[in-house]
């Protein structure tokens, strides 16, 4: 009666593919690891641009409402005053933890935020890809008054 063991060695000997699924599973798992951080990171990156945006959103919202007041309340042509806007919208950006323009137009009606933020990366770091940069934009512009034939 043979052992175990000796039958083992007897069929590893005698088949010349032994050990040829390993190498196809090795392979494989390779490839699905690649596609799961390519989901993994490009999920961080969506979220990021999100993020981005929002925080450009906000900033902008923020600078819309320091309107000069002088103005407004002489007259009814209502625009932002220029450097407590860009001042709020930094301040904001600070907050954040982002960074990023402010940029009103000559008027003083509507103003533009870029954010420029960062992600960290989880598989891309195997490859030496260590953050994700993205950015975010947001425009608004002043209306004042009722514009809509609302109740």
């Amino acid at each position: 009666m043979t052992t175990l063991r000796a039958r083992l060695r007897l069929t590893a000997a005698n088949d010349r593919e032994t050990g040829s699924v390993t190498v196809f599973v090795a392979i494989t798992m390779v490839g699905l690891l690649v596609l799961v951080g390519l989901v993994a990171d490009g999920g961080a990156k969506l979220r990021a641009v999100q993020r981005a945006d929002a925080i450009a959103a906000e900033a902008a919202r923020t600078a819309g409402q320091v309107i000069d007041l002088p103005t407004a309340v002489s007259s009814s042509d209502i625009r932002v005053d220029r450097q407590a806007a860009v001042a709020a919208a930094n301040a904001y950006l600070t907050a954040a933890g982002a960074t990023g323009t402010v940029t009103i137009t000559p008027n003083g009606q509507s103003l533009q935020v870029a954010v420029t933020t960062s992600a960290p990366t989880v598989f891309l770091g195997l490859i030496g890809i260590t953050t994700l940069t993205v950015t975010g934009h947001a425009r608004v512009t002043l209306v004042h008054g009722v514009t809509g034939g609302g109740t």
